[in-house]
């Protein structure tokens, strides 16, 4: 499909009810408001597009952008490609996606470092994201590395921006899913306590780390008996 095509159909599928729910959360106001269970079918008939989602990053529009790192190939993505789109993200709710894809790309893993330490506030929710991504399920990220950050979340976290503080929380829930770290994870939640997120109109909650990290104990009890 050409970027014209993809673009005409967003907007068919759009809905003004999605539309009101991405505003909302704040999203930027070129958007047609496609629900994401529509664009899993739109990435299904694409496939793997590397050169169109390079074309629907840079178009701006929010659903482009959510469907942008779905169909491109985290192999071909460079650390140039990656580090456009991530200076570029002015919602948060693009860094998930955009983290998603950097799990899977050698050169989104490359760039990690550098985003935990970004200023920006985007840029750090990204890399925090990224990590929380890696810390569940990537065996090159050692649990000597995530132990140094977890002594860089429990440093910086009530002094991070609105969405990297947010991000760094999910990290320390993820690298606390790591059996050999999990009471180190615990121990560092229960210092730093409530973590204040401004979620904006919507109903989203931060969920309490040292609860979450102990319910996934809890979980993973049950199922070894």
């Amino acid at each position: 499909m050409t970027v014209d095509e993809v673009m005409k159909t967003l907007e068919r599928l759009g809905s003004e009810q999605t539309r009101k729910t991405y505003r909302r959360h704040g999203c930027g106001p070129d958007v047609f408001g496609v629900s994401f269970a529509d664009l899993e079918v739109l990435k299904k008939k694409i496939k793997t597009d590397h050169a169109l989602a390079l074309e629907l990053w840079r178009t701006h529009n929010v659903d482009a952008r959510h469907l942008a790192p779905m169909v491109a190939d985290a192999e071909a993505m460079t650390e140039d490609e990656f580090e456009e789109w991530v200076n570029g993200i002015d919602y948060y709710g693009y860094a998930m996606i955009v983290a998603r894809l950097a799990a899977a790309s050698p050169a989104g893993k490359k760039r990690m470092k550098a985003w935990l330490k970004a200023r920006n506030d985007y840029v750090g929710e990204t890399g925090w994201t990224l990590l929380a991504a890696r810390a569940g399920k990537d065996a090159e990220l050692t649990d000597e590395e995530c132990e140094e950050y977890l002594e860089a979340i429990e440093k910086r976290i009530h002094k991070a921006g609105n969405w990297t503080r947010y991000a760094m929380n999910g990290a320390l829930i993820a690298i606390g899913g790591r059996a050999g770290l999990r009471e180190k994870a615990l121990e560092a939640a229960r210092r730093i306590g409530k973590v204040e997120v401004d979620h904006g109109e919507t109903n989203c909650k931060t969920p309490d780390a040292a609860t979450y990290i102990g319910k996934m104990a809890a979980r993973e009890a049950a199922k070894a008996k």
